[in-house]
């Protein structure tokens, strides 16, 4: 299957991106269910973040279309999130596309 046919088509069709991108490592906590198992919960970090999502780097593999909820742990907060894009395995984890599900300015405690 080519790359990004998988996507909504909403995505596969954007030419820009929504938002100014910022690279940055913020230490987060990610908590998700699976499929329907125990509640589950890694210590993960960003890349790259935006107003709208992350890219996220995970110690375990979270499926395409997972709801998850991120906790920033520089500034407490909680936001609640899907895996949109899965990248691959890299030494320090898997690369996750996220997109956060409402908009919270001051989520990532970086100007944007």
């Amino acid at each position: 299957m080519p790359f990004g046919e998988t996507l909504p088509s909403d995505l596969r069709n954007r030419t820009q991106r929504r938002g100014p991108r910022m690279n940055s490592r913020v230490p987060v906590t990610i908590e998700w269910t699976g499929s329907g198992g125990p509640l589950r919960f890694e210590a993960g970090f960003t890349r790259v973040v935006n107003t709208y999502g992350c890219l996220l780097v995970s110690p375990r593999e979270i499926s395409l279309r997972e709801q998850i909820r991120l906790t920033n742990l520089v500034n407490r907060k909680m936001a609640d999130a899907v895996v949109v894009w899965q990248g691959l395995k890299r030494p320090d984890g898997w690369d996750l596309g996220v997109a956060l599900v409402s908009t919270d300015l001051s989520f990532w405690g970086v100007d944007l």
